[in-house]
């Protein structure tokens, strides 16, 4: 393994582990997958990398805006201005980095034919939602604190129109029960090629869909970490603290639809 690019997935107020692999696989850049939760500002929590030099990107997750604290460590942060959410970056490979953090919220938007306004956007961007909201219960002159964790028609309509080889999202892709056909629309207007998410702490396997989807879809687990190359070549660098017993969970729902066939 050559200087590989790495992605962290939530890593929930744990960094230990990925300034550890960093060190080990001697990475050429490390990419957070949300849900960081950092205990102090992400800056501080990652210094070891900024102190080596290693390029660190992110996208935020729905419980980084779960309170004051947590939204000042990293909206706060030195590292603020790493966040890729609803724009493009430059890998040291030379590779296209697009971002969506956060989540689907039916308050604001849950693009599912099933959910609340078929699917409609209640706010189709967050000024909108904030000019909706009471003064006193915005937060930093948005909508209220969660919102900020929140995903709005606004970043996906921005995104569509730009080109990107790699798509690091918070939510998963239509491949995942939970996932979003959505995000596989937006992958295929960008030109996406892989797509990686976190969110869902497990690493489903879900090669078999690739050639219809259009794209690689990765998820890493829990605190787990992939080392990902260009061509959307995946190794397990430290396997999520979730994985077995969610693999076994797939495997199990995997026999019972064979069962049903």
């Amino acid at each position: 393994m050559t200087r590989p690019i790495l992605y962290c997935g939530d890593p929930h107020g744990r960094f230990h582990h990925i300034v550890v692999a960093a060190s080990h696989t001697k990475a050429s850049a490390v990419v957070l997958l949300g849900d960081m939760e950092p205990e102090r500002p992400l800056h501080l929590e990652l210094a070891p990398l900024i102190e080596r030099r290693i390029p660190v990107f992110f996208i935020h997750g729905n419980h980084d805006a779960d309170s004051d604290e947590l939204w000042m460590r990293v909206w706060g942060s030195e590292l603020a201005s790493c966040n890729v959410h609803g724009r493009v970056v430059e890998l040291p490979n030379g590779q296209r980095l697009a971002g969506l953090g956060g989540v689907f919220r039916e308050t604001v938007w849950h693009p599912s034919a099933s959910a609340a306004r078929a699917g409609a956007p209640a706010f189709k961007t967050m000024q909108e939602h904030a000019q909706a909201t009471p003064r006193q219960d915005r937060w930093q002159e948005g909508p209220p604190r969660k919102h900020w964790g929140t995903i709005y028609p606004e970043t996906v309509d921005a995104l569509a129109d730009l080109r990107a080889d790699v798509l690091i999202t918070h939510e998963a892709p239509g491949y995942h029960p939970n996932g979003f056909a959505l995000i596989d629309t937006l992958a295929q207007a960008m030109d996406a090629g892989v797509v990686i998410h976190g969110h869902h702490h497990d690493r489903i396997d879900s090669s078999a869909r690739w050639q219809a989807q259009g794209f690689k879809s990765h998820g890493v687990g829990l605190r787990g970490i992939s080392a990902i190359d260009a061509e959307g070549r995946a190794e397990v660098v430290l396997t999520g603290e979730l994985d077995g017993q969610r693999a076994h969970r797939q495997r199990f729902i995997d026999d019972v639809d064979g069962w049903c066939d």
